[in-house]
């Protein structure tokens, strides 16, 4: 990517991020592929399957993230996992995905090593791109024969919760046996006995006490938990300069703890410029994006426990994952999709944003599940206002019903790189994803600026505007010739580019004309 690529302007309202699970997407390194003896045989999809940091800095090298428009990757975590495996009836299951934490400080041998997450940050940083991590603060790993419990002090492993009131949704375990921090607890707290004898046999006890030291005495917080993994999270900022945070299971933990949060990354992302002034991309503040499961944009700013409403957004989240895009999608028209996100973005939500997505990692109903429409699938996660978050394989129709796995397994195959390398269907698929990627990440305007319907009687054509950045775009038009009307953006005489035929026409009498073999027309000033 070049420099003026990067100086473009970049805002997360309108950025296109790709979420991957590390493990699943590529194997860059295939010596660390086994550890701690993670070798029972497992349910299938459910246990490490051999991707790595190192996979993912490979991809980033061979510009595959650029030619899709990528400009923010999130990797599931990659923190040290539960050494064992547990079976939550869907057969044995080992912490592949990264939410069964077991050592906030160190990152699991199966995902890579610190020297490869500094590569990685380092050369995305290089290529425009940013790295959201994913930030796990309300659970432990499961308890097995390897992971035993942490203590009571630290963790209840009872009742499981409701879902039925706020209380039934914060003070309890989200499925039976993974222990719940008590992120309420203000009391002083030792670490984990096993914790200590971890950090003693790997020889750097006194450097993780001198560091917790240090945290407790600037921040005056009390020694709770917390505030532990608070630490041990910001201290993925300040040493490797990743610039968010996508945040796990928000609602399962008192609000208050997320604007805690918020303050402590956003004193680390300080210290990680002021440290590194050469290597910071722009002046973007720290990007939280949080996952309240089942908010959605009409939600607004508040969610709806049932006997309360919490608003996560104010000092705490720039974002919130929406759960609604896929059914608007397949219950609205296009143009009342565009419609309501842009009433709802440029109002009520102004000044934040939301994360849309058409598949992910735990939603059991994707927008597409047999891959019939990916055509479709691109067009309006990419066109509706919001942040976009393509799910690794959206972009290559990778098969979302993989027989003999259960739950959301079927939903975590490896990344179909063989598809992409030599099925001609998939790479047309992937060529307009690329398409548009591109031309959303090359202007804001698209997720982040203001909606205009301009014409609805050939197709559906709209304006999208953000101070200077201001582009046209039609959608189900004619093949062959089109003749649009764009005075209200462009002025005759203007050289206009359609960046998806690649086609350049002059605007005439407040029109343009242009001749293509699509359905579609992206549409710039030259």
């Amino acid at each position: 990517m070049t420099t003026k690529k990067i100086e473009k302007e970049f805002v997360w309202e309108g950025a296109n991020i790709y979420f991957l699970l590390t493990d699943r997407f590529y194997n860059g390194d295939s010596s660390n592929d086994i550890n701690f003896n993670r070798t029972k045989e497992t349910g299938k999809l459910r246990g490490f399957k051999g991707g790595d940091i190192k996979g993912v800095t490979q991809k980033i090298k061979e510009g595959y993230f650029t030619k899709l428009g990528i400009n923010a990757i999130w990797m599931t975590p990659v923190v040290e996992q539960i050494h064992g495996g547990t079976d939550e009836g869907t057969g044995v299951s080992y912490g592949y995905h990264g939410y069964w934490a077991k050592d906030w400080t160190k990152i699991d041998p199966n995902f890579g090593t610190k020297e490869d997450l500094k590569e990685l940050v380092a050369l995305a940083h290089q290529k425009g791109i940013r790295v959201l991590l994913d930030a796990v603060i309300n659970h432990t790993g499961p308890v097995t024969e390897k992971d035993a419990v942490w203590p009571e002090s630290w963790v209840r492993t009872a009742p499981q919760c409701s879902y039925d009131t706020y209380e039934n949704t914060i003070s309890c375990t989200l499925v039976k046996n993974l222990p719940d921090i008590k992120t309420e607890s203000n009391e002083n707290v030792d670490l984990p006995p096993q914790l200590v004898a971890k950090w003693k046999a790997e020889g750097r006890y006194e450097q993780e006490i001198k560091e917790l030291d240090a945290f407790f005495k600037r921040t005056r917080h009390p020694r709770a938990p917390r505030f532990y993994i608070m630490k041990w999270l910001t201290d993925y900022i300040t040493e490797f300069g990743i610039d968010g945070y996508r945040v796990d299971t928000v609602k399962h933990t008192e609000e208050f703890v997320w604007q805690e949060f918020k303050k402590e990354c956003d004193i680390a992302f300080a210290a990680y410029k002021k440290n590194n002034a050469n290597e910071v991309l722009d002046d973007n503040d720290f990007y939280l994006v949080g996952e309240v499961y089942n908010y959605t944009i009409s939600h607004g700013k508040s969610f709806d426990f049932g006997d309360k409403r919490v608003n996560y957004f104010d000092k705490a989240f720039n974002s919130l994952i929406n759960f609604e895009l896929k059914w608007n999608v397949k219950q609205m028209t296009e143009k009342d999709v565009f419609y309501k996100y842009d009433s709802i973005l440029q109002n009520g939500l102004k000044d934040y944003g939301v994360l849309n997505y058409m598949t992910s990692h735990d939603d059991g109903q994707p927008f597409d599940t047999k891959r019939k429409m990916p055509y479709k699938t691109a067009t309006m996660l990419f066109l509706t206002p919001g942040t976009s978050q393509v799910y690794y394989g959206d972009e290559s129709a990778r098969d979302l019903t993989i027989e003999g796995t259960v739950g959301d397994a079927t939903l975590r195959s490896f990344m179909n790189w063989g598809d992409i390398e030599s099925d001609e269907n998939t790479q047309e698929i992937l060529n307009h994803w690329q398409k548009l990627g591109q031309f959303r990440a090359n202007h804001m305007a698209i997720g982040a600026g203001k909606h205009q319907l301009i014409s609805e009687e050939n197709g559906l054509i709209f304006s999208r505007v953000k101070n200077e950045d201001k582009v046209i775009v039609g959608i189900n038009l004619p093949k062959g010739n089109k003749i649009l009307e764009v005075s209200s953006i462009f002025k005759n005489g203007d050289r206009i580019n359609d960046f998806y035929s690649k086609q350049t026409s002059v605007v005439q009498n407040g029109k343009l004309a242009i001749q293509s073999n699509f359905d579609i027309l992206l549409l710039e000033k030259k």
